[in-house]
């Protein structure tokens, strides 16, 4: 990671993050006698530990190897939601007349190098919030290099030996490269290195719909580049709800994108332009060459050099096993975030690190499974989601009922021009408590947060109804599944009882 972000595009943006993250000047200090918690990795979930545990009066010790602020602030969250962010203004731009804004001049000019430059400039500016003195500010021991566990009670960086009562595996994920015929013979990119890039490519190839897959596609296609994007299942973003990824769809293709599903036989090869992308395409051929290609699935654990075999941490291709209580095999031992959790977002790693302190420090028994953990793709329009979908649910042998409201019938969104979505809620069959969402439509990565805190509270469908919101907003969307709810409650016998009650105060 540091050579990535480093070396490649070596200018003052990140010459400052690497003064934040990594100073090359940084002495380790001199070790404890014994530390309540030593964390390895300084991601999201290392952080989220560290300063937890330290705020509560734990002594502290955190170690990383490469970058604070791990995957999120610098090969992530931060950097893609920049471009992100410019690419829904060129968007916007070349979608103005359609509210009665005519541009002078209709050729519309992205500065790419600019684009970067400010993605560069933003993700230093925040990366004091992750920064090596910050924490140390913050009563922690840093320590910049490699943890190794020694034995069950010691881990090593460097000629440093830190003792433990208990220590935390934080060291998140990295890219890896699928078995694809031709891929080690090409050159490619994945998150790690597409955000040094400083020269919109002219074509791009895109392998993998998952979120980072169509976010980046339709980003590079909205800034101006040629995008494919491949994917061996029948539809993009496979794991949300079909209505709403078939609407993102449209989008996408609508920007641009060439979506190749049901991708088959996929090839690589060497090109004299770049890349030579061959696949079967339900049924149709395409043979293309990109100037790039980005690889946009497949990650690995970060498991190697930690000495895990040395004090009986049971470890997979799937990361480090932990229990219910978030205790890896070795008791002392715990793990958080990207290691060793299926949902591989930045504020699922947050919230297993406090579970982490409470079981590690205070004798908890929080439950990561307990946890109601949304999600979102920063698409336009974004889908979000939280908890069942229809599929699991029947999988689980639970009964759903399922309540779906158009965001073509809600005033805000039809105001915006952004009426293509809705907000679908599945409830216990037969009762109101949520068991699922899905939110597709702008700013459904906000919108699904009501929706979260309802699950996580036990709030039922119909009390939302009774939640006045602001009118005219697009999360009126969510009180309005509150309403369908309520109305199928009005059977035919409260109708009929009803209707009699009226007409007797005639």
């Amino acid at each position: 990671m540091t050579e990535s972000v480093q070396m490649q595009t070596d200018d003052s943006h990140n010459r400052r993050l690497v003064s934040h993250v990594h100073p090359e000047d940084w002495e380790n200090p001199t070790p404890a006698d014994n530390y309540n918690l030593v964390v390895i990795g300084a991601g999201t979930a290392g952080l989220v530990t560290a300063a937890g545990a330290a705020g509560l009066g734990a002594k502290v010790a955190l170690a990383e190897r490469d970058f604070m602020g791990g995957d999120c602030l610098n090969v992530g969250c931060v950097p893609s939601k920049a471009i992100i962010s410019s690419a829904r203004r060129a968007a916007a731009l070349r979608d103005a007349s359609r509210f009665g804004v005519n541009l002078a001049d209709d050729a519309l000019d992205v500065d790419f190098a600019a684009v970067m430059e400010r993605m560069r400039s933003l993700r230093a500016d925040i990366a004091p919030h992750d920064s090596a003195k910050r924490f140390s500010n913050l009563g922690i021991d840093v320590f910049l290099g490699a943890g190794e566990f020694i034995d069950s009670s010691t881990v090593a960086v460097g000629d440093s030996k830190l003792n433990f009562s208990k220590a935390v595996i934080c060291t998140g994920a990295r890219a890896s490269a699928p078995p694809i015929e031709g891929l080690d013979q090409v050159p490619y990119l994945t998150n790690e290195s597409l955000f040094s890039l400083t020269e919109l490519p002219r074509r791009l190839g895109v392998i993998g719909a998952g979120p980072i897959g169509c976010e980046m596609a339709q980003a590079f296609a909205r800034l101006g580049s040629e995008v494919f994007l491949v994917e061996s299942a029948d539809r993009i973003l496979s794991k949300d709800d079909a209505d709403a990824a078939q609407l993102v769809r449209k989008q996408l293709e609508r920007d641009g994108v060439q979506i190749l599903c049901c991708g088959k036989e996929l090839k690589l090869s060497r090109a004299d332009e770049g890349v030579r992308l061959r696949v079967d395409s339900e049924g149709r051929g395409c043979d293309e060459v990109v100037d790039q290609l980005l690889v946009a699935v497949g990650r690995a654990p970060n498991v190697e050099g930690l000495g895990l075999e040395r004090v009986g941490v049971e470890y997979s291709g799937k990361g480090v096993k932990i229990d219910d209580r978030v205790r890896t095999t070795n008791k002392r031992i715990f793990a958080a975030g990207d290691i060793c959790s299926p949902y591989q977002f930045t504020h699922a790693a947050d919230f297993m690190a406090r579970a982490v302190i409470r079981n590690a420090l205070f004798f908890g028994r929080s439950k990561h499974s307990s946890l109601v953990i949304p999600w979102c793709t920063y698409t336009s329009p974004e889908l979000a989601h939280v908890g069942l979908t229809p599929d699991q649910a029947e999988e689980q042998g639970i009964e759903i009922d399922t309540y779906t409201q158009s965001l073509a019938e809600v005033d805000r969104a039809l105001l915006e021009g952004e009426d293509e979505g809705f907000v679908r809620v599945h409830v216990k069959k037969g009762g109101d408590k949520i068991l699922g969402a899905t939110v597709v439509g702008a700013n459904a990565g906000d919108m699904i947060g009501t929706l979260s805190v309802a699950m996580t509270e036990g709030i039922g469908l119909g009390k939302i109804a009774n939640c006045i919101h602001p009118y005219p907003t697009q999360g009126e969307a969510i009180r309005k599944v509150g309403d369908l709810y309520n109305k199928s409650r009005l059977t035919p016998t409260v109708a009929s009882l009803m209707e009699r009650l009226i007409r007797w105060q005639r």
